[in-house]
């Protein structure tokens, strides 16, 4: 019996690999189903009443299942999660995908496996930890809460057991390279689901530095990840504020990040201890991007330096330098160096924000104007702008009420002519 046992589980397992996705989904149910009663009646001898006795090996074949290195499997896995709302059974997948990964991703030297690796990712990023250890009510093995446990059961499920492994997993997984949409997938959720269950969250440093200087998008994204290292977890990072600053190009007007973004420098930038020159340097360098922006995040970015300005006030000879532009046969301010001390901001002035008073869109020249008067003490909410889109901006145009405007001429009253003409009587417009 225990042989033609075994010789179904492997059956079952070869179909998880089958084109069918119905026969896949019957494949994995059934083995679940295993799972469950393999806990319940185990086939080894328990010397020790009350022993977990959750089948690994067996939860092994089927996360196996799920991680083929070929294929995408996210529609597969996506049924598998509602067995990852039981506590246990989420601990051991976690134990049974760090071994995963370390099996295969040995064998391939570093290579990327773009298919594996994102498989991986849809497994084990909708996990949901629990918060404490009063939350861990829902087992699979529902008898063995009941039943007199032994000490290494009730270690095996504690919360910082669980930390422990849901760490590890993520850990091994980050610790190859990724494919570069897979890293963006990564950063977006590792600041709320993935940092706040790790035991040891500074643990992520090496990946987060690594990921901050790679540029572009997925810097951005780090910010996150890297923001609440510094202020929760004191991680002290040498030349932060040269890579921010070296993070503003013309994309960060356009990136689908750019909301998270500038919430993220509007907190880097809040704390009066920065030095005048740091700030100006940022000041800017975010002016002189804006020449090239869209309306919409001209409407945000403006609003933004105003802050800046209230938060410190020293850097407010930018504005109030007499005859800024005329005095200057050029900007002193150098846009290419990467060291904001050496980039002369202070010694230059706005003459960005004077340029965009003429813009062609009304609201961003009315905003621009605001800098020609003093400035209020209170800052400015930025958190309903940092989401504006361009179709936001146009629809409320497109909704404003037009008024009735007196005219100096008559108006037409046929397609030739003019009133009581004979073209107009034969042509009139309808």
């Amino acid at each position: 019996m225990r042989h033609r046992y075994n010789d179904c589980v492997d059956s079952l397992a070869e179909l998880m690999g089958h084109d069918s996705f119905q026969v896949k989904e019957l494949a994995l149910c059934t083995l679940m189903r295993f799972v469950e009663l393999e806990a319940r009646y185990p086939l080894i001898k328990v010397e020790w009443k009350g022993t977990l006795t959750f089948p690994r090996e067996l939860l092994k074949v089927v996360v196996d299942g799920l991680l083929p290195l070929d294929e995408d499997a996210s529609l597969l896995i996506s049924r598998f999660q509602e067995y990852l709302e039981y506590d246990d059974v989420r601990y051991f997948v976690t134990k049974a995908v760090t071994e995963s990964i370390a099996q295969v991703m040995q064998k391939t030297k570093e290579r990327p496996l773009p298919f594996y690796q994102q498989n991986v990712f849809s497994l084990i990023s909708p996990m949901i930890m629990p918060n404490k250890e009063s939350d861990m009510v829902k087992y699979m093995v529902k008898q063995a809460l009941s039943a007199p446990v032994s000490l290494t059961h009730r270690l095996q499920f504690s919360l910082k057991a669980h930390k422990q492994a849901f760490q590890k997993m993520w850990l091994s997984f980050l610790k190859h390279k990724l494919p570069t949409g897979l890293y963006k997938k990564v950063l977006v959720i590792l600041h709320d689901s993935i940092l706040p269950y790790m035991n040891e969250p500074t643990l992520m440093i090496d990946f987060l530095t690594v990921a901050y200087g790679i540029g572009g998008a997925i810097s951005l994204l780090a910010l996150n990840g890297l923001f609440i290292l510094i202020h929760q977890h004191n991680l002290e990072y040498p030349d932060f504020y040269k890579k921010l600053y070296n993070l503003l190009d013309p994309s960060i007007y356009h990136v689908k990040y750019r909301a998270r973004f500038f919430h993220l420098l509007d907190l880097f930038l809040s704390s009066s201890h920065l030095p005048a020159y740091l700030v100006a340097a940022f000041i800017k360098r975010l002016a002189r991007l804006a020449l090239t922006a869209p309306p919409e995040a001209l409407l945000m970015v403006i609003p933004f330096i105003c802050n800046l300005f209230r938060r410190h006030p020293a850097c407010r000879v930018l504005v109030h330098r007499p005859n800024g532009p005329e005095d200057m046969s050029e900007d002193p301010y150098l846009m290419e160096e990467e060291e904001p001390s050496e980039s002369r901001a202070l010694q230059s002035c706005l003459w960005e924000i004077q340029a965009l008073q003429n813009h062609y869109h009304p609201d961003v020249a009315k905003a621009a104007a605001v800098l020609n008067q003093s400035l209020s003490e209170m800052e400015d909410d930025i958190s309903g702008l940092l989401e504006l889109s361009a179709y936001e901006l146009f629809d409320k145009e497109v909704k404003k009420k037009a008024t009735d405007v007196p005219l100096e001429f008559e108006q037409v009253q046929g397609l030739f002519g003019k009133k009581n003409d004979i073209f107009a009587e034969h042509f009139t417009l309808a």
